[in-house]
């Protein structure tokens, strides 16, 4: 299920009240439930947020990959932090957002350039 018009590019400035219309935007644009890619979105935006602060500009892009499977990638200008997979212990109240991206994604990384890095991630199909 892949909406007409190819991929979704959107530029904006990482803060929390951005999120919710940026998930309301990948569903318009995928045209279903896409609960894995908008968590994937908000996840990875929300690791900016944290890590690099709030109204660091990001560029989101979803597009189709490979066997039917989606594309999130999120470009922020910071090439030195980096995701990190970390165990959360039960009682800490952070520290799963990659956690849960690596459980819903097929596959995931960063690609590093010399003034940005891009965090991407493919899914295999729409959440429900």
């Amino acid at each position: 299920m892949r909406a007409p018009g190819g991929p979704l590019t959107l530029d904006l400035l990482a803060v929390p009240k951005e999120v919710p219309g940026l998930r309301r935007a990948v569903r318009a644009h995928l045209g279903g439930p896409c609960a894995d890619v908008q968590l994937c979105v908000s996840e990875i935006v929300g690791n900016v947020i944290r890590h690099l602060g709030e109204g660091t500009p990001v560029t989101v892009h979803i597009r189709g990959a490979a066997g039917g499977r989606t594309r999130v990638e999120v470009t922020d200008p910071d090439p030195r932090a980096l995701p990190v997979l970390v165990r959360a212990a039960a009682d800490e109240e952070a520290g799963r957002g990659m956690a849960l991206l690596d459980a819903v994604a097929v596959r995931w990384g960063v690609r590093q350039g010399a003034d940005r890095k891009t965090v991407w991630c493919e899914v295999g199909g729409f959440g429900a």
